[in-house]
């Protein structure tokens, strides 16, 4: 393009560019590139010509790199350092390659975008909680290095009145300088970029190090990914001003627009608090934000606006939801590691994160603090967690710390917690590797892991398990311990995560591979051992010990267990009947199955056996089922076996199956044989002498198989079975056995009985054939009957012949009813026999009918059937005597008369007189009727219950009793029938008896006419139309009108009318008036009825005739008249100011004051309201159309002094005005009337003394006295707990409430005491007092025990030194603790958790070695502990130290739970004690037993194994007891000795024996010596020697073996009574030794007392607090005199080496001097004094530096005490005027001199203070002129001349004593007089308590001498028992002897006697 068409930009436009122009054209210089600054187009172009030498008139073609020509445009858009082409033409080649420099910002969606692609919601979790996480991330890590609380807060800001709604996160951080806020918006600055560099943070117990703001990215990616703008303020430690920075999405997108650099912002730097520069509608919610600025030394606040819509949603609906992520996210940084399970715990101050989620009114705030979260995984695996498994994986610097909780089963169910947010995957169908019950687990597919790094939550990594802990094949452990436990991991920042801190990348790979190192805890130490083996071992543990698996029901009793090996064991065991386990149920006498057993059993549950005492339902995890093995009939015993045994798969039908296998092979039926084959059936008749059998009899099993025995079991042989026969007669006195007969069986006939004769009694026979097993014939097997065989059988009669009529004699008959006749045959032998066929019986009878219905034979008897007579009875209910006669034709004895009584019969029917069908009756009459009771005979009949019954339509049954006479009279109700027009009508009544059908049913009609009585009344109004009042109407009338000219009518019952008389006029009454005309009644006329005035009345109006049932009713309502005035209705009639009254209702009434309907929906426009003050603005009218009435609401007050006010409604022509009184506003706010002085610092556990005053105010801040209102106190955060007077009480009568703060303990730090009011629980502006807690140095709080850990606890041995450090709040030890207030719990078990159970033994404590340190030392050498040494028996004991700081208050250690092991291996012996065996040379082994089952160990001294890892022999010989050489030694078994093998430290010996005709002396004692021969060389072990002694003879070995163990008996009796006596003399002499010391320090101090005090002896205890009493007193009441005392606030901080503020480090006594001095020093007077500079940090630093100190290993002062500067070599220059002395020498120090006289000599130095200004001038010029420096001088008048030599002014002058803050003035002597003294006093009052105690516990044991002498007494009796046992012994074995040697003797005579010939 030609140059010239180029145009110049505007001036304004114009930027300096560095533009790169290469030179391409063919006449140029090719290639070379030049680079030219231009300001605008037009300048460039003029240099480039300049520079390539074009001529102005020649074209050029410039062009970019994409060859677009260059325009005045194109330029303007050319970026500062781009490159242009000069060509030829726009085709031409490039000469050479030519370089453009770019810049390759990113686009800002890289920011705004970023947080959409990052957070994704996974594994049904919502990724919002995590991106409000990444800000809460930033502000841990900014309050890391807090020293107080950390305090973070979430704000949801949804309240659309004050903005667009906003999420605000505000921290209490260190905040960000400018530099830092630049760098915050630095996309993926990482802290390891920033210039500052990164220092990583040292190793901290999970990791929690708050290191968690790490890549740069997550901050600005959570912003944008909930809003679209982030405000930035932050304002840093020690900085005066507040940076705050704003990034938007709009800004961003505007700057692409206008071409500017996106990635440049502006950083506004401002005051505190200062809101100006915020002015758009919607952040209006920012001023309240920065308000809160000026309070904060330091904090960062992200203030997210245009927050999305999706997410806005989330917060408001799912807050629980998404705050409980938090609090999980953040468990361990708010709650710590729990019960700091972690050695080493030592965490940062705590984290306090509140969220507060604000929305428009009326809806209340939502407040949580994350710290009350408690419903996260992490809250809820700790709270279910019976136990945890702490364990390390390490990998060079890579650490994980892990933790394993295990969740037990408890109560029929599982604790393992559900996860609220998860949600389950379906389950494949398909998946073969599910494991069965997976899914219904504990835990089922769920992961054990969750994984934090850097102690915060990766949300989505999580480790389903390490190869560890894993259920392993055939493990120990029930599955399903492996699905009950949790775990989380603790990654530290070596492992990496993502940069939205979602997931890790690298951790499962590291924890899984080869490299890293599995370590567990192990009692506190983290050791490196066999995990799997440790874990395993843990959850077996966790299982026996928490898991209730089984639960045990429906107890029945407790019982004793003989079959338990173990005595201790027997007993008790409690039995159920029910057990649940799992989700099966077990119940006594349910049939199981048991598995891994041998063998396997079937049976029925007898009951659940349990270990224990219980007596209810109980849950446990073992136990025992004892069950009856079936089948019964086989093997008849019963098991028990562990309920683990149960198989719980096994179904009923299998076990049934099972048993009835074995079942199959008892005996099971009897099969019977007829030999001669005439077999008898079941029951047979057989005649008499017919011969039974002979018989062959077979047993069969259920698989019908011959058997003799019984089925062999396993632990019994097969058993003989036999059969036994017998015969049973059933005589009706009884049976009887004619025979028995038991046959055994026979291989070739079985089991034969012979034939059976002689059977010619008539009667009942059974044959029983039954199985009989053993020796004594049992009937039964295993509690079930062995099969049997029976047959019945009966023995027939003969003929019969005759008969005899049964039972006739004064037989009852009634007429028609049917009776039989009995008749009994007999055979010849007067048998009952059965009766001939075809037997006609004949009936005769005279007067009387007779009849039968049928005969019937029964064996013996006949019976006729159905006899009935007929036939009148004379005389009604009496009965009539006949004869009847029966023949049986065909009988030899064939006819029999017997007599019998005749009655009525039964009923049959009815007699109804009057006997007319047809029955006339006159309305309202009653019926009456006759009624009789007849039998078939129509004789009159009574039975029982005999009632008739007349049912007449209309009427109610009537009834007529005929029970008795069988006839009666009914009477039936009154007939009253509305007859119509005067008709009669019919009715039907019928007559019957309920229940006797047989009785016909006699009916009769009722004709009834019309009666003559009334009936009717009819009333109407004259003069209105014959206006007729109908019966029940409403009449609506005017109210307070008349209702006149009435009258009435009446009417009979035929219709026709009555004309009232006199008579009828006097019955007719009217409910509204007494006072009625009997004249105006007879004429039909009725009074006058006056209307009511108020129309809400309605009344009941009634005309009816007196004694008759007609009347007329009618109800009268009454209407409104016309409107009359305008009427108010008011809500109340007082009213505050600011107050809006409440619905006032105007409505028009009538003259009667009732409301009318005159109003109308128009009337609004007319109505007005007037008021002084009154808002008429805020006034709304509404028609109410349902009560025709006006509401007026808004009616409020803004404006005029309370008081009267007169409110004026008009309506047209109606006014109404009302008069209300206005009161004081709302009560608003609270105000501090007077309280303590501030700043407030208060020690812990101590109160505040001043109270505060608070006043109540209204808005316009006028006092309120409105009673209503509560005012609450409270402490600012929950770790301050404040004990006040009242917690909340009302204002009183003035709007006052006062509070006294008794006590305040918490941590140490700055609060706030929070006074807040209520009112109708609408909150009240409060106020805030602050306040700082500082720990107490003198209260102790913990104990610190040191000791060296490495030492083992030897038995017998001595205990090592335990130094015991008594910690204060403050965290440094307390030196002033007496050590004998320290005490040493020693107890034999396992921790007992805070408190040492009773039976711990108490160690007192001892001073410490002068060469240590001044902590407590446990010296076991200290007289003052009984037991020195280390337990003699090993096992687990647990040690706790104890402060007793008071009567109640004690402070403890923590339990240290240590080992005692054996000694050092010192013998070989027994477990239990032996007894001296006696033997002799029997051939009954038992007889020549000396030990059996005899097991020896390897012992220390004191008994404990202690060789489990010697191995070697044990070799046993025979010795004599004595050096007899010459005595014959009894052999073992066929040997002199034996070996036997030592393992593991035991040598087990099944039996030891002497040989058959063994040598030895009859009687010897001999010693059976195991000697010890281990395999590795060690100190020689002492040998186990076991006497006993041999005889020949068992007569004397039975007598010696009762002696011996009788010795044996004795010797340990003996040995217990010196042991209990050796007890009591050493407590004893304990005791007294106690008390003599006592005794001797009481005496020195009484000495001491009565010589100072003048004490008259006996001194007394109530002397002493007499004393006492009064002494305090005295020194009370002069410490509470007037004096004067240093204004200065104490500095309470209490922290080591701190001395106190300056004006509290001394008393001055001259008021003068204190006045002077203290103003010389004034500046100085509140510095605070610390011995080091360590201290003095502390103060500077929890001051925030606003308090001066003095550090005084940082002063130095001239050593030594230096002479007035007047007087030199000890002599005076001069005498001075004026009494000059050293202002410090007129101090008295109140504590530490030293430190004091350095403190005063570094502030007032030389001062001297003289007695006025002349003395002090004159000293001062005498001293210049003997050339002395002259130092300042202060005068009591309060004059100063300076060290310079200048006086007077006011700066030289003090002011006077009152305005000063002064030294205070010291108590007098006589306080510290009384003060030595109250000490003497309390310590011999100690002294002298400790003597009676000692005195009291020494007179208790003594009071046990009696009983001593007794046991020393029974003692002695045992010994001289124990010498006549051992005599006896030794005797009886002389006897022995000699008998041996007799024996031995005529043996030998008997081989010399010489033989005699056969």
């Amino acid at each position: 393009m030609s140059i010239s068409r180029q145009k110049c930009l505007p001036e304004e436009k114009r930027v300096q560019k560095r533009i790169r122009v290469y030179d391409c054209r063919l006449g140029g210089n090719q290639g070379a590139d030049t680079v030219i600054d231009s300001i605008d187009f037009q300048h460039f172009l003029l240099t480039l010509r300049s520079i390539f030498a074009i001529p102005a008139a020649t074209p050029c073609l410039l062009t970019d790199t994409d060859r677009v020509d260059l325009t005045s445009d194109k330029f303007e858009q050319l970026h500062d350092g781009g490159t242009l082409l000069l060509l030829d033409h726009a085709g031409q080649e490039l000469p050479l390659a030519t370089e453009e420099r770019i810049t390759f910002q990113p686009h800002y969606n890289t920011v705004t975008k970023s947080g959409v692609y990052e957070y994704y919601d996974s594994a049904g979790q919502k990724s919002l909680p995590y991106a409000l996480a990444e800000l809460l991330d930033n502000s841990i890590s900014a309050t890391a290095k807090n020293t107080d609380v950390r305090v973070i807060e979430i704000r949801i800001l949804l309240d659309e009145t004050l903005g667009k709604p906003a999420v605000v996160v505000i921290d209490n951080g260190c905040g960000m300088t400018a530099k830092q806020l630049n760098n915050w918006a630095v996309f993926r600055l990482s802290k390891f970029s920033k210039p500052e560099g990164y220092v990583p943070p040292e190793h901290t117990p999970l990791s929690l190090n708050s290191d968690i703001s790490y890549f740069g990215v997550g901050g600005k990616q959570a912003v944008f990914f909930i809003g679209h703008s982030v405000r930035m303020i932050s304002k840093a430690v020690g900085s005066p001003d507040v940076h705050e920075l704003v990034l938007s999405e709009e800004k961003f997108v505007q700057k692409e627009k206008n071409q500017e650099d996106i990635y440049s912002e502006v950083i506004r730097n401002r005051k505190p608090g200062d809101s100006s520069h915020v002015i758009r509608n919607e952040e209006r919610f920012l001023h309240g934000i920065i308000a809160e600025e000026a309070q904060k030394e330091s904090f960062t606040a992200v203030v997210i606006t245009a927050v999305r819509p999706q997410h806005v949603a989330a917060l408001k609906d799912n807050f629980l939801g998404w705050t409980r992520q938090l609090a999980h996210t953040y468990h361990y940084y708010i709650h710590g590691d729990g019960t700091n399970r972690m050695k080493g715990s030592d965490h940062s101050p705590e984290i306090d994160i509140q969220i507060t989620l604000r929305e428009k009114p009326p809806r209340c705030p939502r407040v949580m603090n994350l710290r009350e979260v408690d419903t996260d995984m992490q809250a809820l695996y700790v709270k279910a967690a019976a136990d945890e498994f702490v364990f390390q994986a390490e990998a060079s610097s890579a650490l994980v710390e892990g933790i394993i909780r295990y969740h037990p089963f408890l109560y029929d169910k599982e604790t393992y917690p559900e996860d609220p947010n998860s949600v389950q995957a379906p389950v494949d169908d398909e998946d073969d590797n599910i494991e069965p019950g997976l899914l219904t687990q504990a835990r089922g597919k769920r992961p054990i892991f969750e994984c934090f790094w850097n102690g915060r939550l990766i949300p989505y990594t999580t480790i389903s398990e390490f190869d560890w802990c894993a259920l392993p094949k055939g493990s120990k452990v029930p599955a399903e311990c492996y699905s009950r436990f949790s775990g989380v991991l603790f990654a530290n920042d070596k492992f990496q995560v993502t940069t939205n801190k979602l997931t890790f990348i690298d951790l499962e790979v590291k924890l899984k591979s080869k490299d890293i190192i599995f370590t567990c805890d192990v009692n506190g130490q983290t050791r490196r051992r066999n995990i799997q083996k440790e874990f395993t071992q843990w959850l077996l543990h966790c299982h026996e010990k928490y898991d209730k698996q089984v639960k045990f029901l429906t107890y029945m009793n407790t019982i004793t267990r003989t079959d338990v090996a173990i005595k201790k064991h027997q007993h008790p065991w409690a039995t159920f009947s029910t057990i649940q386990w799992g989700n099966k149920t077990f119940t006594k006498g349910q049939k199981i199955k048991t598995q891994k057993t041998v063998p396997i059993m079937h049976g029925t549950v007898v009951q659940f056996l349990l270990y224990g005492t219980y007596n209810s339902d109980v849950f446990a995890t073992g136990g025992y089922v004892e069950i009856e093995w079936e089948p019964r009939a086989l093997y008849d015993e019963t098991k028990i076996v562990p309920i683990s045994k149960i198989d719980k798969t096994a179904t009923k039908e299998a076990i049934e199956m099972s048993i009835s296998k074995d079942l199959a092979k008892v005996p099971d039926k009897l099969k019977v044989k007829w030999y001669h084959g005439d077999s008898w059936s079941q029951n047979d008749v057989i005649p008499a002498g017919t011969l039974l059998g002979p018989l062959i009899v077979e047993i069969l099993n259920q698989k019908e198989e011959s058997i003799s025995r019984m089925p062999s079991t396993r632990q019994s042989s097969k058993k003989k079975l036999s059969v036994m026969q017998s015969l049973i007669f059933h005589d009706p006195k009884g049976d009887r056995e004619l025979f028995s007969h038991v046959c055994q069986y026979s291989q070739q006939w079985g089991f034969w009985f012979k034939e059976i004769r002689n059977l010619s009694d008539l009667g009942k026979y059974t044959l029983c054939l039954n199985t009989v097993i053993g020796e004594n014939n049992s009937t039964t097997s295993g509690g079930n009957t062995l099969p049997s065989y029976t047959l019945k059988f009966t023995i027939k009669e003969g003929p019969a012949v005759g008969f005899k009529v049964v039972d006739c004699e004064d037989s009852t008959v009634y007429v028609g009813e049917p009776f039989d006749i009995v008749l009994q045959l007999k055979d010849a032998y007067n048998n009952p026999a059965k009766p001939p066929p075809d037997l006609k019986p004949v009936l005769a009878c005279s007067a009387l009918q007779l009849s039968y219905n049928s005969v019937d034979l029964r064996r013996t008897t006949f019976v006729i059937r159905a006899v009935k007579a007929f036939g009148k009875i004379q005389t009604p209910h009496q009965f009539k005597t006949s004869e009847l006669k029966v023949t049986l034709p065909g009988l030899e004895e064939g006819s029999q008369t017997f007599k019998y009584h005749l009655f009525p019969g039964k009923p049959h029917s009815l007699r109804v007189m009057p006997e007319d069908e047809v029955v006339a009756i006159e309305n309202g009459k009653p019926l009456r009727f006759s009624v009789e009771v007849c039998d078939v005979s129509g004789n009159i009949t009574a039975r029982p219950n005999q009632i008739v019954h007349c049912q007449v339509e209309s009427l109610p049954t009537a009834k007529a009793d005929c029970s008795s006479t069988g006839a009666g009279q009914i009477v039936t109700k009154t007939i009253n029938l509305k007859l119509a027009q005067g008709q009669s009508q019919h009715l039907k009544a019928t007559f019957e008896i309920p229940g006797q059908q047989d009785i016909l049913l006699i009916e009769r009609e009722i004709v009834v006419v019309p009666s003559t009585r009334l009936t009717r009344i009819e009333l109407w109004k004259q003069n209105e139309g014959n206006l007729v009042l109908r019966d029940k109407d409403e009449i609506k009338w005017p109210a307070g009108g008349l209702l006149d000219d009435l009258c009435y009518k009446l009417y009979d019952e035929a219709g026709t009318e009555v004309p009232p008389t006199a008579e009828i006029a006097f019955s007719i009454k009217v409910n509204w008036t007494g006072c009625v005309s009997l004249e105006d009644l007879i004429q039909g006329k009725l009074p006058v009825i006056e209307v009511p005035t108020q129309v809400q009345e309605e009344r009941f109006y009634q005309v009816y005739l007196q004694d008759q049932s007609v009347s007329v009713s009618f109800t009268i309502i009454a209407t409104p008249d016309e409107p009359a005035r305008l009427k108010a209705k008011m809500p109340q009639k007082t009213v505050k100011l600011g107050e809006t009254f409440g619905k006032i209702n105007l409505e028009l009434l009538d003259r009667y004051g009732n409301a009318t309907k005159a109003l109308n929906s128009t009337c609004v426009n007319d109505i007005t309201v007037e008021a002084e003050g009154l808002v008429p603005s805020s006034i709304e009218y509404t028609w109410k159309e349902s009560s025709h009435s006006v509401i007026v609401t808004g009616v409020r007050f803004e404006s005029g002094s309370p008081g009267s006010r007169e409110l004026s409604f008009t309506y047209k022509g109606f006014v109404e005005r009302i008069i209300i009184k206005v009161t004081t506003g709302l009560p608003a706010l609270l105000k501090l009337l007077k309280g303590p002085r501030q700043p407030l610092q208060v020690l812990n556990d101590h109160g505040i003394d001043t109270p505060f005053d608070i006043q109540l105010y209204d808005r316009w801040e006028n006092p309120s006295t409105d009673q209503r209102v509560v005012v609450h106190i409270k402490s600012s955060s929950d770790a301050l707990k404040v004990m006040k007077s009242v917690t909340s009480q009302p204002v009183n009568a003035l709007g006052q409430a006062s509070f006294t703060v008794k006590r305040l303990s918490g941590p140490k730090g700055n609060y706030q005491l929070q006074f807040e009011g209520s009112f109708n629980q609408t909150p009240i502006l409060g106020l805030s007092i602050d306040l700082t807690v500082i720990p107490d140095p003198s209260k102790p709080v913990g104990l610190s025990v040191m000791y060296d850990k490495n030492v083992r606890f030897i038995a017998g041995g001595i205990f090592p030194v335990f130094t015991v450090t008594v910690v204060s709040e403050e965290g440094i030890p307390i030196t002033t603790c007496n050590p004998a207030a320290i005490s040493m719990f020693l107890w034999s078990g396992a921790p007992s958790g805070t408190e040492p159970p009773a039976r711990a033994e108490r160690l007192r404590c001892s001073k410490p070695p002068a060469n240590q340190r001044e902590d407590f030392h446990f010296g076991f050498l200290s007289v003052h502990c009984r037991k020195k040494d280390i337990p003699q028996q090993v096992g687990q004991y647990t040690i706790q130290f104890s402060l007793c700081t008071g009567e109640t208050t004690k402070v403890s250690s923590n339990q240290i739970p240590v080992e005692v092991v054996a000694n050092q291996p010192s013998k070989l012996g027994s477990d239990s004690q032996l007894s001296t065996p006696v033997v002799f040379h029997s051939k009954d082994i038992t007889m020549r037993t000396l030990v059996e089952n005899l097991t020896l160990r390897i012992l220390d001294s004191y008994g404990n194994p202690a060789g489990e890892d010697m191995e070697g022999t044990v070799s046993v010989i025979i010795k004599n007891c004595d050096d007899n050489l010459n005595k014959v030694i009894p052999k073992l078994d066929g040997q002199s000795s034996c070996n036997v093998t030592l393992s593991k430290g035991n040598a087990y010996i099944e039996r030891l024996v002497i040989m058959e005709d063994s040598p030895g002396e009859n009687g010897a004692c001999y010693i059976l010596l195991f000697k010890l021969d281990v395999l590795t060389d060690s100190t020689p072990l002492a040998a186990f020697e076991l006497p006993f002694r041999f005889y020949n003879d068992a007569q004397h070995q039975k007598r010696m073996s009762e002696l011996s163990s009788k010795k044996d008996k004795l010797c340990t009796t003996i040995k217990d009574y010196n042991d209990v006596l050796k007890v009591y003399t050493d407590l004893l002499k304990c005791l007294t030794a106690r008390y003599e010391n006592a005794e001797r320090n009481e005496s020195i101090l009484k000495n001491q007392l009565i010589m100072e005090l003048n004490l008259r002896p006996p001194v007394t205890i109530k002397m002493v607090d007499k004393h006492l009493s009064r002494k305090v007193s005295e020194a009370n009441q002069i410490e509470k005199m007037p004096r004067r005392v240093c204004s200065i606030p104490k500095y309470l901080d209490g922290q080591q080496d701190v001395l106190g503020k300056v004006g509290h480090l001394a008393f001055v006594q001259d008021d003068d001097a204190a006045r002077v001095i203290s103003w010389h020093i004034r500046g100085d007077m509140d510095c605070v004094v610390t011995k080091t500079r360590e201290a003095a940090n502390r103060v500077f630093q929890a001051t925030r530096g606003m308090q001066q100190v003095l550090p005084l290993d940082c002063v130095y002062v001239q050593p030594g005490q230096r002479p007035l500067p007047h007087i030199r070599h000890d002599q005076p220059l001069f005498k001075p005027s004026g009494n000059p002395v050293f202002a410090r020498d007129l101090l008295i120090y109140t504590k530490s001199n030293i430190e004091c006289n350095m403190v005063f000599k570094n502030f007032l130095g030389d001062t001297i203070l003289m007695d006025d200004l002349n003395s002090a001038t004159n000293y001062r010029q005498i001293l210049v002129k003997h050339k002395i420096r002259c130092p300042s001088i202060l005068t009591r008048q309060g004059d100063r001349v300076s060290m310079n030599g200048k006086f007077g002014g006011a700066q030289n002058k003090a002011p006077p004593i009152a305005n000063l803050q002064v030294f205070g003035a010291p108590l007098s002597d006589n306080f510290h007089i009384l003060k030595k003294e109250i000490e003497l006093l309390t310590r011999y009052r100690s002294a002298l308590q400790n003597k009676l105690d000692a005195q009291e516990d020494r007179e208790d044991q003594r009071k046990q001498y009696a009983e001593m002498q007794t046991k020393q007494r029974e003692l002695d009796e045992k010994k001289k028992e124990l010498i006549e046992v051992e005599m006896e012994l030794a005797s009886t074995s002389l006897q022995t002897k000699k008998r041996s040697l007799q024996r031995a003797g005529e043996t030998l005579r008997a081989h010399k006697r010489p033989k005699t010939a056969t």
